[in-house]
């Protein structure tokens, strides 16, 4: 009889991205908020918001590709996608407010 260990996905980086774009973009908002709108934050937060949407696709093909091919590790790896993919409507509600303002 063979035995199956389950090792979790050893894969860290995803979640350190998934809180790190979200603690950023929430410090670059409180900062729009904070300065009265100035347009001055929105140099910065911008060009963030495009460089973090970018990596944040990367590292969702990676996962994906992973979910695909470890399906012992689905449920860890797919915790790992909805961690990743919680940032989609958090930023986009900081989207509206700002261009509501």
């Amino acid at each position: 009889m063979k035995t199956i260990h389950k090792k979790p996905f050893q894969e860290k980086q995803s979640i350190e991205l998934a809180v790190g774009t979200f603690t950023i973009s929430t410090i670059l908002f409180m900062l729009y908020i904070i300065s009265n709108e100035s347009p001055n934050v929105l140099v910065i937060a911008w060009p963030f918001a495009l460089a973090a949407i970018v990596v944040n696709l990367i590292m969702f093909f990676h996962l994906a590709e992973k979910f695909i091919h470890l399906p012992q590790q689905r449920k860890d790896i797919g915790f790992k996608i909805i961690l990743l993919l919680s940032n989609i409507p958090i930023t986009f509600l900081y989207y509206l407010v700002v261009m509501r303002s």
